[in-house]
């Protein structure tokens, strides 16, 4: 009696298994172009997807679905991972329009060195609201170390040292994906490496990354880049080199020796990658300007030293002398993006401003205007300063992947970057297909299984049977940024559709309004949420 049931129930797996590939599909995507995340060269194919998972990828045949999408003449791609961000508190504008029309499936936060330290209850609203895309997060070690020492210049003592290991470690268990380091600003750039390494090696411990906005990307690069190699090196963790560039003039060429290190850390066994924007220009707050020790304290204490005509003296002169030495002669390529205190400066140059103010553009009245600025609490700036070589040079290295360095947008406020709408679109528009500096299929995997690698996200980041739905569909001939310097709020064209864990998000190019996205871990912690 109890061979007949085993062999009825093997009889039986066969047909119950046949009976589910028949099953309705929650989505069937038709006659797409499949650029499978991989990098190798794209394919015909149906996607079928069921229950948020892609559940095959080929001919689907009769096979039916409660949503059908026509994908003629359309590139089908898995969804667009962005993995520098500053999309921190998502859950204020839920449907993250500018991600999500770029094409962007997952956001990575926390970066630069400024995150929640209250991940389990970021990720608790996040449920609560509902996003558009799915989220993931570093913990900053700039948050970190200011929740324990304020923003004093000095080593932490053995007992601060501990409970900011303490803290990166709570933000890991609760599901953080790594520590991020901002150290050109503050508190961070007080802080000496094995400092970071310290707290590298509880993140690693969790297994997580080390994310690092460098200490100095123009001139000291090279000793910057080593400084990150090094933390990732003696922590034993993955090491991400936030937004790559060459910030100085002085030093543009020197993508060449910044990609030889990272390829002789990668030789050696020391996984490093590194991200970046499609924009020749950076954006960052004005306080980035002026030297470190004079941010020291907060607003009280910067604006009693900016106040000091013989401090202020000694600022200033500090200032010239870091123009001069990245090739700079005054401040004309700094822009205001955002200023409260002064929203007709939005879009203006220091330059244009100081003409404006002081009736005159020298250099002197530039930095006069810029110390006016800061006493009126700071404005946020694009910074015209880095070269379209080392940019493409850096583009092509098969270890750097795309991050907008935006946080969510709202429409029409102030002058932001254009990377926070056109970043994808225009590596996919300009750099692809009219510069053809990247083939499609190597740009797409750089946007998706690249950085699925490096962050360890599970079934992302490729279509294949198993992984989760996350997904993009453009028309690569007409995709292309819209988004200027001059008028930044315009989102892209050439993106059908959006598809995030199996529900669309964009179609026929509008928001659907759905909220399906969800907090995201890394695989290498042991955790899923």
């Amino acid at each position: 009696m109890k061979r007949t049931f085993l062999l009825a129930a093997l009889l039986l797996v066969p047909a119950l298994r046949a009976a589910r590939a028949q099953e309705a599909l929650d989505l069937a995507i038709r006659n797409g172009t499949v650029v499978d995340g991989s990098g190798r060269k794209a394919f015909r194919a149906d996607v079928g997807v069921r229950g948020g998972m892609i559940v095959k990828v080929g001919d689907l045949g009769g096979l039916p679905a409660r949503e059908v999408i026509d994908a003629a003449g359309l590139i089908v791609a898995p969804g667009f991972i962005d993995v520098h961000t500053h999309a921190d508190g998502i859950d204020s504008t839920p449907l993250a329009e500018n991600f999500v029309r770029m094409g962007v499936t997952t956001v990575v936060a926390g970066n630069c060195g400024g995150s929640t330290l209250q991940v389990a209850e970021a990720f608790r609203k996040i449920r609560e609201v509902g996003i558009s895309v799915n989220f993931a997060t570093l913990v900053g070690h700039n948050s970190v170390r200011r929740a324990v020492m304020g923003g004093e210049r000095r080593a932490p003592t053995a007992e601060e040292l501990a409970r900011m290991k303490e803290l990166v470690a709570r933000a890991m268990s609760e599901g953080a994906v790594g520590l991020s380091t901002g150290l050109e600003y503050v508190p961070g750039a007080y802080a000496a490496t094995d400092e970071i390494i310290e707290l590298a090696r509880v993140a690693a411990a969790a297994g997580g990354i080390y994310a690092s906005h460098l200490r100095n990307e123009g001139t000291a690069i090279e000793q910057a880049v080593e400084e990150a190699i090094r933390v990732g090196e003696s922590a034993r963790c993955p090491v991400q080199i936030s937004h790559i560039k060459i910030d100085s003039p002085s030093r543009w060429g020197r993508s060449r020796r910044v990609l030889a290190m990272i390829d002789a850390a990668r030789a050696r066994g020391v996984t490093v990658q590194a991200d970046q924007y499609a924009y020749t220009a950076a954006s960052s707050s004005l306080s980035i300007r002026f030297p470190a020790w004079a941010l020291e304290g907060g607003q009280q204490e910067i604006g009693r030293r900016l106040s000091d005509s013989a401090v202020w003296e000694r600022i200033k002169s500090e200032m010239v002398e870091m123009l001069r030495g990245r090739g700079f002669r005054d401040l004309s390529w700094a822009v205001v993006a955002s200023c409260r205190a002064d929203r007709s400066l939005e879009g203006l140059s220091l330059k244009e401003i100081a003409l404006r103010r002081k009736g005159e553009g020298s250099s002197d009245a530039q930095l006069e205007t810029a110390r006016e600025l800061m006493l009126q609490g700071g404005a946020g700036m694009v910074y015209h300063l880095m070269s379209e070589d080392d940019l493409r040079r850096f583009m092509r290295h098969p270890q750097v992947s795309f991050g907008s360095d935006s946080g969510v947008l709202a429409p029409g406020e102030g002058m932001p970057h254009p990377r926070g709408y056109g970043n994808n679109a225009r590596v996919l528009g300009h750099y692809v297909r009219r510069m053809k500096v990247l083939r499609l299929e190597e740009a797409v995997r750089k946007m998706t299984s690249l950085p699925a690698s490096q962050f360890a996200f599970a079934d992302r980041g490729l279509i294949r049977a198993g992984y989760a739905a996350d997904l993009v569909l453009f028309d690569r001939q007409r995709i292309e940024d819209r988004a200027t310097y001059t008028q930044p709020h315009q989102y892209p064209e050439g993106i059908a559709a959006v598809i995030v864990n199996g529900v669309p998000v964009l179609r026929d190019g509008r928001h659907t309004g759905a909220r399906p996205g969800r907090p995201l871990v890394s695989k290498r912690s042991g955790t899923r949420r």
